[in-house]
């Protein structure tokens, strides 16, 4: 499948008032647990369902191991974010979303894609797999900021939102741009079940609650899928 026909899938964390950043950084303390989903959500391929004859799951990651590759989509801000030893994400295609061309960028491997849009970016992975520059597309993420949920959401392909939703409210000068909940004005949305959310991510998710303690101080949250009707 081209990468512009790839479903989108954005992936984020907020707090219950949607807050998802201050400062250009997190406003919470580190979750290791919830970056560690974060990282095997996105570089976890999806198992093809037609594999005929195969029956060991491991199997068939085996075959799919270095045919294709997942995409994370993201914003100048949020490229800049990360630690420069952890960019590009490691076993992700990354493309940055950004006006300025790379070289006003920085030091910006010749492996990430820069573009003006979602759209170009995608365009731009297609002729990079036709040249066999880039693996083809496993899924497609939008990891953020805001300014990208939004122009992601205005698109038709975008069809799942992975939200991890913060148990306690923290101070946010940025936020992600739509209410998910049920009764808000965005009623196109609606939460699934563990049991897809599990599906969907491919590892079993019992307990979607989860809580990690930092100085003393309990934070809980949430893993939870949304699909757009």
């Amino acid at each position: 499948m081209s990468a512009t026909q790839v479903p989108l899938t954005l992936i984020v964390a907020a707090t219950a008032k949607n807050g998802i950043g201050k400062n250009g950084g997190l406003p919470w303390p580190m979750l290791k647990k919830e970056m560690a989903y974060f990282a095997r959500v996105t570089k976890r391929v999806p198992m093809p369902t037609n594999t005929g004859s195969l029956q060991s799951d491991a199997l068939k990651s085996a075959i799919l191991e270095g045919t294709r590759r997942n995409v994370v989509l993201m914003g100048r801000k949020t490229w800049e974010s990360i630690p420069v030893r952890f960019r590009p994400l490691k076993d992700r295609t990354n493309i940055v979303i950004s006006s300025q061309d790379r070289s006003k960028l920085g030091a910006v491997p010749d492996e990430v894609i820069i573009a003006g849009s979602i759209a170009s970016g995608l365009e731009a992975l297609d002729a990079a797999v036709r040249a066999g520059d880039a693996l083809p597309v496993g899924r497609a993420f939008v990891i953020g900021g805001s300014s990208i949920y939004e122009a992601a959401l205005e698109l038709k392909q975008a069809k799942n939102v992975l939200l991890t939703r913060i148990g306690t409210e923290y101070d946010c000068d940025t936020f992600f741009p739509v209410d998910l909940e049920e009764g808000s004005t965005t009623p196109q949305w609606h939460r699934s079940s563990n049991e897809q959310l599990s599906s969907f991510v491919g590892e079993d998710i019992k307990d979607a609650q989860m809580i990690e303690t930092h100085d003393g101080k309990d934070v809980g949250y949430e893993f939870r899928l949304y699909e757009r009707s």
